[in-house]
């Protein structure tokens, strides 16, 4: 049960064109900013949205390919998908939600209703099974879709930010449960979110869109440790540039250059955390062999430190304790120094 695809969507004034696999088990988290085409992507692998070119194929057999004139219906394909808004059948018990793609598919009403039973109950929702929808929990909601969504015994599962509608406590249980349930699964997954954590924490690979292209893959060690484009290196939490190296110096600007503690050569990214930039209101003596003035633009807390954003020779965020501020007056405007360690800052090529 593996996944090969390449989704090309084209819109006005938008194309998405994608290339995405997956292997049984694997559960691949689809990434990117709002517009990147995410939702395009997964749509198109369901079904709902048609391809202008590309091909969709599950354990190798095809289930679109436009050149081909082969398009398979959505109710044809073997794919489970969970919803956003879940959009459970407010009429039905959750028993019955979970039973209605079974009985879609033929199945008769006791064999659909056993099946539903199991489910609910590896969901751990049993006692909840003559509830309606109003009565479930958000939490509760979630595993009833996702049991719906297994019960037709899916090839692929897809899941469209199955956790944005949970409240902060309620979301922590809830992805603990779902890593859960989709390690289980032993065909592909594919999940569009726009939470870091959330792709960190259930999928095993990241595919990271932007402006409808894949702009980088990997597992979250991988992506996170060496980010490619300014919104990865936002989603991490670094400071990232692209410039030219000629050993331990990479010029960044034509008239600003960083040092690195890796040597070496050609197109690079530099990338280095905020907490790594420290703030002087003088130039200090003795500094870090990367030193430049800067400008605070905005102030803003950002968990147990505050957030400066600085203007100068390269934007930059630093991050510094509230007494730091304190003592070195910085508010929107406040000229200060800003030096980094070479030791602090990684570089790997472009």
């Amino acid at each position: 049960m593996t996944l090969d695809a390449r989704l090309v969507v084209r819109r006005p004034g938008f194309t998405l064109d994608a290339t995405l696999t997956a292997a049984p088990g694997e559960v691949v988290a689809l990434l990117g900013p709002n517009g990147a085409g995410k939702t395009t992507a997964l749509r198109a692998l369901a079904g709902l949205t048609g391809l202008d070119e590309g091909h969709i194929a599950l354990n190798g057999r095809r289930l679109e390919d436009p050149a081909a004139g082969h398009s398979t219906a959505p109710e044809h394909r073997r794919i489970g998908v969970v919803f956003q808004d879940y959009l459970l059948f407010p009429h039905l018990s959750a028993l019955d939600n979970v039973a209605f793609g079974p009985r879609c598919r033929g199945v008769s009403r006791a064999a659909a209703r056993q099946r539903a039973a199991v489910l609910l109950d590896r969901v751990a929702l049993a006692g909840h099974a003559g509830r309606k929808p109003r009565e479930l929990s958000g939490g509760q909601a979630q595993r009833v879709a996702l049991a719906r969504a297994l019960a037709t015994e899916p090839e692929l599962l897809l899941l469209d930010e199955p956790l944005a509608a949970l409240d902060a406590r309620t979301r922590v249980e809830t992805r603990t449960h779902l890593r859960g349930h989709l390690s289980a699964h032993e065909g592909p997954t594919v999940l569009v979110t726009h939470d870091p954590l959330d792709a960190m924490m259930l999928a095993d690979r990241l595919v990271i869109l932007e402006d409808g292209r894949v702009v980088q893959t990997g597992d979250a060690a991988s992506v996170t440790s060496a980010p490619r484009t300014d919104y990865v290196a936002r989603l991490v939490g670094l400071n990232l540039y692209r410039g030219h190296a000629e050993g331990t110096l990479v010029r960044v600007t034509a008239d600003f250059a960083l040092t690195t503690a890796t040597p070496q050569t050609g197109e690079v990214f530099v990338a280095f955390p905020p907490a790594a930039v420290a703030l002087y209101a003088v130039r200090p003596e003795g500094s870090p062999r990367n030193t430049w003035p800067a400008t605070v633009g905005t102030v803003a807390r950002h968990g147990d430190a505050l957030r400066i954003e600085l203007s100068g020779p390269v934007a930059v965020a630093a991050d510094v304790t509230p007494a730091a501020a304190v003592q070195l007056g910085l508010a929107p405007g406040r000229q200060v120094w800003a030096s980094l360690k070479a030791t602090e800052a990684s570089s790997y090529p472009a």
